[in-house]
């Protein structure tokens, strides 16, 4: 799921859902995390990229973005809320999910994220908002 310019800690949050669908991180930090997923393997049955794919980036993208923000305080992050907008249909390639941490608080991280196709067309758009705890 992660390269080799990623924090080490990145490997200990693949999972097995993410490795299904073939998530892949390419930039990791408290503000920002990047990643991409291959369409093909998460389509439903017109032949669309699966909305509930899309949720599994925007969550995993926002986790992952969270959980740099909490270990630095020494904490965990926990999902509260996702959601979703789908705006376009990706058919085939790859979409790239682009988390912006919207706040970063003690108590609370959100993050706003941006999902696009290969031609740089937003696709979905989504919001995941995590409780950070004490580890």
């Amino acid at each position: 799921m992660h390269g080799d310019a990623l924090p080490g800690w990145t490997g200990d949050l693949d999972s097995a859902l993410d490795q299904k669908l073939g998530i892949e991180l390419v930039e990791v930090g408290a503000d920002r995390v990047v990643g991409r997923m291959p369409v093909v393997g998460n389509t439903q049955p017109l032949g669309l990229l699966h909305g509930g794919a899309n949720a599994v980036l925007v969550e995993t993208l926002g986790s992952i973005g969270a959980t740099a923000h909490a270990r630095s305080r020494g904490m965990v992050a926990v999902g509260l809320e996702l959601n979703i907008t789908h705006l376009g249909a990706a058919r085939s390639g790859w979409v790239t999910g682009v988390a912006v941490a919207v706040r970063l608080g003690g108590t609370v991280a959100s993050y706003q994220v941006e999902i696009t196709d290969e031609d740089g067309r937003t696709t979905a758009t989504g919001r995941l908002t995590c409780l950070l705890r004490p580890a």
